[in-house]
């Protein structure tokens, strides 16, 4: 029996309150409880007391267990959170993932349709173009036997076999089974000792209990009872929709740039673009459409680092990581999938809130890929400075910094290429690639602002393409729909004189208007898809996605609020081809009267993926 053991006036480590981040656990997302204790002097707290450190002779012991019963439940694909009632064969004749093939209701099958049926289409795809197993950039379908219809039949009761390693670290593992039977059918099985805990597999349907409880260092016995909260059901961790690179023929796509002297090129290479969403912007209120658990930070960093590291990119530019979340996840574990890391945070002048949830540019590329050679790092609000010295009179100096110090910045890279030069003139020339990564001001009213920082980044960028014979990649989030000052900036190295965004200028800022130009020959990596002479199924559906108008994607920027494209990978024209685009989402794609962020994807935003030729840049 274990003993309980009583402090003389009830001075002792004490838990006052234990309460989960989400009640819904999902396979693969550590849970980590919130345990308010209060100490013998009467001091609040909520750091961990472990047997290494305890607290005036206590410490906290942990204990997690799966509640089973007998019969165990199948979950909805779409609806996590809805026990399932109907399965669809064609799934399992596919070998599409079982835990896919599950819907609760005949509506539920029927709404998801134009979303699911793309599973079993590439499962057919792959069998009819490899007859083996394809794995796809995000995610893996099996290439068994399917047809095109689909059966869907109600359960019968059966379990499915859901289980699989998990590898998960969550304590020292007891043995199984260590549960007491309950009169209710039901079984505890104890499946972890450490504060977290990590959902697996196995867990799926279940319900978890997480029980804590004060123990006197010298006697090890137990101080009152232990404090336990429950889950709900864990469910599956919803997947999206697996995005392919679709190949595209560059042979006329730069038909304003001589090509007659290219010699053949040497080396291609992928650049992902991607705006993850800060935790600090994730917010209920913000985006109350999304499931609460899906907005929570320990759900949407397991998720949104699925999806990076499956589209296997040589170089990420990632925008809105908060620095706290670079340290502490991203930098380690995409160092451990051979990525270096560089960051730029944004500047602190406008931000008030915790210094560590300031957000920044992350920038990776592949250690045997890329060495680093350079970082430039760009502060617009040390720019606005400057420009208000120079251009501002004392009066007004105030305000226009007011107006233009918004704390956006940019991280430029200069990296090394470590694939071969083969084919070229000089194969022992250094192949040197210069990869900006920004995120632009977002206020809608500040079209001057915006126009002015692109213009600041793009002479900056102009100067370092004179120092060195170099390729250019310009990504992220600029915040300026196609059709903008800015984008005509960006992509035309000009912009309209008589443009309307124009008006807008009340600092003079952007005056003489013929200074609004750069020679850095930009194209729109997307705009490909647009250009491209080429017919067959996957350019035309990807045609569908485009704005005829623009040439741009329909929108890279998805909530209920607003829907357009405002990320871009540009690139210089004269020095790199597009080989292949990641394929763009539509409704199809996403599920339906659903916006961003989703439990199928993360972020308001959605991954834009290029890969790159580079070739020998034209002399005239």
């Amino acid at each position: 029996m274990t003993q309980v053991k009583s402090a003389p006036g009830g001075r002792m480590l004490t838990v006052l309150r234990v309460h989960l981040p989400s009640e819904i656990p999902i396979v693969g997302c550590e849970i980590t409880p919130y345990v308010l204790l209060r100490r013998p002097d009467g001091g609040i707290f909520t750091d961990d007391v472990s047997e290494a450190s305890p607290v005036d002779g206590y410490f906290m012991r942990y204990k997690w267990y799966r509640i089973q019963s007998d019969r165990r439940a199948a979950i909805c694909s779409v609806h996590p959170t809805e026990e399932a009632t109907l399965q669809c064969i064609g799934c399992l004749k596919s070998k599409i993932p079982v835990a896919k093939s599950y819907h609760c209701s005949a509506k539920c099958f029927c709404d998801a349709w134009q979303h699911h049926r793309v599973l079993h289409e590439r499962a057919i795809s792959a069998l009819n173009e490899n007859g083996t197993e394809e794995e796809e950039l995000f995610g893996r379908f099996g290439s068994g036997s399917s047809s095109s219809g689909i059966i869907s039949t109600a359960l019968s009761g059966s379990t499915p076999n859901l289980s699989q390693n998990s590898g998960f670290n969550n304590g020292p593992t007891p043995v199984y089974p260590t549960g007491t039977e309950k009169s209710s059918g039901e079984t505890w099985f104890e499946v972890g000792r450490s504060r977290t805990y990590t959902a697996t597999a196995d867990d799926i349907g279940h319900v978890l209990r997480f029980e804590c409880v004060v123990v006197d260092l010298e006697t090890r016995g137990t101080v009152r009872v232990p404090t336990s909260v429950m889950t709900s059901r864990v469910i599956p961790a919803p997947t999206p929709t697996p995005r392919r690179l679709i190949p595209v023929n560059t042979a006329d796509a730069m038909g304003h740039f001589d090509l007659d002297g290219r010699t053949s090129s040497f080396g291609t290479f992928t650049v992902l673009s991607y705006n993850i969403l800060a935790d600090t912007y994730a917010t209920s209120d913000t985006y109350s459409y999304c499931p609460t658990w899906a907005l929570t930070w320990a759900y949407r960093r397991q998720n949104l680092l699925r999806e990076i590291i499956g589209y296997h990119a040589d170089i990420i530019c990632l925008q809105e990581v908060q620095n706290n979340h670079f340290e502490e996840f991203f930098a380690p574990e995409l160092d451990k999938h051979g990525y270096q890391a560089l960051y730029k945070r944004r500047t602190t002048e406008v931000y008030a809130g915790t210094p560590q949830a300031i957000d920044g540019c992350a920038t990776f590329f592949r250690r045997d890929r890329f060495s680093h050679v350079k970082k430039y790092e760009v502060e617009f609000n040390k720019a606005a400075q400057s420009l208000t010295d120079a251009i501002i009179p004392a009066a007004q100096k105030k305000l226009a910094l007011t107006r233009l110090v918004k704390d956006n910045i940019a991280l430029i890279a200069v990296l090394e290429a470590k694939f071969g030069n083969h084919g070229t003139e000089n194969p022992s020339k250094r192949q040197l690639l210069c990869v900006a990564n920004t995120h632009i001001n977002i206020h809608h009213d500040l079209k001057d602002v915006k126009l002015w920082q692109i213009h600041t980044l793009l002479k900056g960028l102009e100067k370092i393409a004179v120092s060195a014979d170099i390729p250019m990649l310009v990504c992220g989030d600029f915040n300026s729909i196609p059709g903008s000052t800015s984008h005509g900036l960006l992509a035309m190295g000009k912009v309209d004189q008589l443009h309307p965004d124009l008006a807008v200028d009340p600092l003079g800022i952007l005056r003489p208007l013929s200074k609004l130009t750069h020679q850095l020959p930009l194209v729109s990596a997307y705009s490909s898809f647009a250009r491209m002479a080429s017919v067959g199924y996957d350019l035309d559906h990807q045609r569908r996605r485009m704005d005829p108008t623009t040439n741009e994607p329909l929108f890279t920027n998805c909530t209920r609020d607003f829907t357009g494209t405002i990320d871009y990978i540009f690139y210089t024209a004269d020095s790199l081809t597009v080989e292949s685009l990641l394929e763009l989402l539509d409704e199809d794609s996403l599920r339906k009267d659903t916006a961003l962020p989703s439990p199928e994807w993360s972020s308001d935003h959605i991954a834009l993926l290029a890969e790159f030729r580079c070739t020998p840049r034209v002399r005239r």
